[in-house]
């Protein structure tokens, strides 16, 4: 279903914003409530734009609103994410499968990023993203400083002090035993490196722990299934590889050297579906 654009510039200081929108859209102030509480009314003041959650906001002359409206993104429900650990300026999530990492115009309850907001009441920034289809391990930022010091980490190059992000997979055919792709993604140089764990004879399918080098959108998932081995339950790269549990691609670890207390940190997820 397409998104519904309504967008009004204010005029009269006494309407409540919800109750112009309502007017405008010819939608139930319910209806509305509920939208600016998923994020997807924004208030533009000046050269500033932001999401509007709250019902009874009096907005003024010249400001500018918005509601993106989809009802099919509003009557989502999201899967929960799970705390991995709370380091007060930064936290460590599992994003489950089907939860996107930030939230778009039409709404941010089904995100990481709103979830951890509301979980543990703190302003939030993202580091870094996992694809909606993926599951595994996300870092959180909740102070700036944190953010610019970890978004530093994950966009560091080779030779410079960086993140070390090891995944799981589950592929179509038999892996050799080790191995690296090395394939340009997007006119820029891309490798994977990998070590099979299983292959699974009755099935064809093998499974493998993956390191990334480079951060190229997409990288896993195009260079393997690019290689002859795409990744089971892949709905957009590789053939007969379609699978009922969907994406069978994990991000399990995370280490590095936190950039703020300089101790080592390591996360680790343990996977039981693969």
């Amino acid at each position: 279903m397409p998104t519904q654009l309504y967008k009004l510039q204010v005029i009269n200081p006494e309407e409540l914003a919800m109750a112009a929108l309502a007017r405008i859209s010819s939608l139930s102030k319910g209806r509305i409530k509920d939208a600016m509480a998923k994020g997807a009314v924004w208030l533009t003041r000046g050269n500033k734009t932001k999401r509007l959650r709250r019902a009874t906001f009096k907005p003024l002359p010249g400001d500018e609103l918005s509601l993106y409206y989809n009802p099919e993104v509003l009557a989502l429900t999201p899967p929960p994410a799970q705390l991995l650990a709370d380091e007060k300026h930064y936290s460590v999530w599992i994003k489950p499968a089907g939860l996107l990492a930030q939230g778009s115009r039409e709404g941010d309850h089904c995100s990481l990023l709103r979830q951890v907001e509301l979980v543990l009441k703190r302003d939030v920034f993202l580091v870094h993203r996992l694809d909606r289809e993926a599951a595994g391990i996300m870092l959180i930022a909740h102070t700036g400083k944190a953010a610019a010091a970890l978004s530093a980490l994950f966009a560091a190059a080779d030779g410079q002090e960086r993140i070390s992000k090891l995944y799981q997979v589950e592929v179509a055919g038999q892996l050799p035993e080790h191995g690296e792709i090395n394939l340009p993604l997007d006119t820029k140089t891309a490798l994977t490196r990998y070590k099979r764990l299983h292959y699974d004879a009755m099935r064809n399918r093998s499974t493998a722990k993956v390191q990334l080098i480079s951060g190229r959108k997409h990288q896993i998932r195009r260079h393997f299934a690019e290689s002859g081995f795409p990744v089971i339950g892949d709905p957009v790269y590789g053939s007969n590889n379609k699978d009922s549990r969907g994406l069978q691609l994990f991000a399990v670890e995370l280490a590095f050297i936190c950039p703020l207390t300089k101790a080592a940190r390591h996360y680790h997820w343990a996977i039981h579906n693969i």
